[in-house]
């Protein structure tokens, strides 16, 4: 057989191949990542920040307290907003990707316990259904669990001191 037809057998054997490729583990990963992160950062900075039109931290305090009921309002609106926007600035750099990556499942634990459990899977209702705490939260499982991958800050500096290199 020709050079170009093994290839080309190789490259279908592939595609057609159930089994994991660190590649493509490592390049789902940080899909994953990155997704969550958009949407933790972006909601982080609406709480703590007002940012992109959102409450920001009184708005949210009020939320938490007369719809989530938690109280003082203003303590768990900013633990909210600091473990969405620093937990999400973490899991899409890979830095302390679990332990970020393990609040965010408890953050989304919490909205469905407090808010959008009573509101069914899928509602309009204040604080709308769990079906996207659900899925964010298996997101983040996902990395609590399989960690960051190779493509993170955590891999970069764990090689970098393996090398013997150590910052001064």
């Amino acid at each position: 057989m020709s050079d170009l037809v093994l290839r080309i057998r190789h490259t279908a054997e592939q595609i057609q191949s159930t089994q994991e490729t660190a590649l493509a583990r490592d390049i789902a990963l940080l899909a994953v990542r990155i997704g969550l992160a958009w949407i933790f950062i972006y909601h982080g900075a609406g709480t703590l920040f007002g940012a992109f039109g959102q409450a920001g931290l009184h708005g949210q305090a009020v939320f938490y307290a007369n719809v989530a009921h938690l109280r003082p309002g203003t303590f768990f609106a900013l633990v909210g907003g600091i473990i969405e926007f620093f937990g999400g600035i973490a899991v899409g750099l890979g830095v302390l990707g679990r332990i970020a990556a393990a609040t965010l499942v408890c953050d989304m634990v919490m909205a469905m316990i407090t808010v959008t459990w009573q509101n069914g899977i899928v509602s309009n209702a204040v604080g709308s259904g769990y079906e996207l705490n659900i899925a964010l939260a298996a997101l983040a499982l996902v990395i609590a669990i399989m960690g960051t991958g190779r493509f993170s800050l955590d891999v970069l500096v764990r090689n970098f001191l393996a090398e013997g290199r150590h910052p001064v």
